[in-house]
């Protein structure tokens, strides 16, 4: 059950800090969004002034009184253990209390996920996955992760790395990831990784979507290129349909955009490796874009 009162949510980004008041009974029409550069560079307390003035902006700009929760989305996972911020590409978040030191300083209750759980929880509750029971929602674009929702509800897990899919290994593969393992779906299937596959056998340097026209022109080394996307992309996500049978899996990110990802090749080739006779699980793209990650971060305060 959302509440009926104002959600305050912050997207946490590497370029940029987003914040949101959004209507609970009217979720998609923010009553105030507003951002901030993040200006990583200058440092851990730089980022927590941001974040600090994001939301006296909205409350100034709204004329609410300081909320009494605030929803945060983040480049990385908060250590249950210790509560210090970790697996951040803002490497120098990784380490420090970023929600002891949010709710110290903003005098309330912060409740922190990774963005790829704010994505995923958003669709399940106001986009494409909405009155779905347990939905799966995909990052694939420059890297890949996810985010799991259960009955409208964030699973994190015990470690806090739940739906981290993008660093199971896949089988074959031996390439070496930015984390130290090799063979990771992030190092194939990645945008990078796929036009890294397209250079290294013998095709220009290009960005993804310059390959994806060149398939629809017939070249066959695009095509070629496209095809380890399917299949690759076939073989990681059935080893996490057989653990977690979602009903529908949402997937944003660059490589999302492809459409391959939603066709009946596709679905054909996840069905290969799926402990079931049938697939019937909906693979949809996302309904919300750029919106669902502060959308997704407000929501994790109803």
């Amino acid at each position: 059950m959302i509440s009926n009162s104002p959600l305050w949510g912050i997207d946490l980004g590497g370029t940029k800090v987003e914040g949101v008041i959004m209507d609970p009974q009217n979720p998609t029409a923010p009553i105030h969004r507003l951002r901030r550069d993040t200006e990583a560079s200058l440092g851990y307390e730089h980022i927590l002034s941001q974040i600090i003035g994001v939301i006296a902006d909205l409350e100034l700009a709204s004329g609410l009184s300081h909320p009494s929760t605030i929803g945060i989305g983040t480049p990385g996972v908060v250590e249950p253990i210790t509560g210090s911020l970790k697996n951040s590409n803002t490497t120098c978040l990784n380490g420090r209390p970023l929600r002891d030191d949010l709710s110290l300083a903003l005098e309330c209750d912060v409740v922190m996920a990774n963005d790829a759980n704010c994505f995923a929880l958003a669709e399940a509750l106001c986009g494409a996955a909405r009155n779905a029971e347990v939905v799966l929602g995909l990052i694939l674009g420059t890297g890949v992760g996810g985010g799991i929702v259960i009955n409208g509800k964030v699973l994190n897990g015990h470690h806090g790395i739940a739906g981290e899919w993008g660093h199971n290994p896949l089988c074959g593969e031996t390439r070496l990831c930015y984390c130290g393992r090799k063979g990771c779906v992030e190092s194939v299937i990645a945008g990078p990784s796929l036009e890294r596959f397209y250079h290294e056998n013998g095709g220009e340097k290009v960005r993804l979507p310059e390959i994806v026209s060149r398939s629809l022109a017939g070249e066959v080394l695009a095509s070629q290129t496209l095809e380890v996307l399917r299949s690759k992309f076939a073989q990681a996500i059935a080893a996490v349909m057989n653990i977690l049978d979602p009903d529908v899996i949402v997937i944003g990110g660059g490589v999302g955009n492809i459409s391959l990802l939603y066709d009946e090749a596709t679905r054909e080739a996840i069905l290969r490796h799926l402990f079931n006779s049938e697939m019937t699980t909906r693979i949809i793209p996302p309904q919300l874009g750029d919106s669902a990650g502060v959308f997704g971060a407000a929501l994790l305060t109803a």
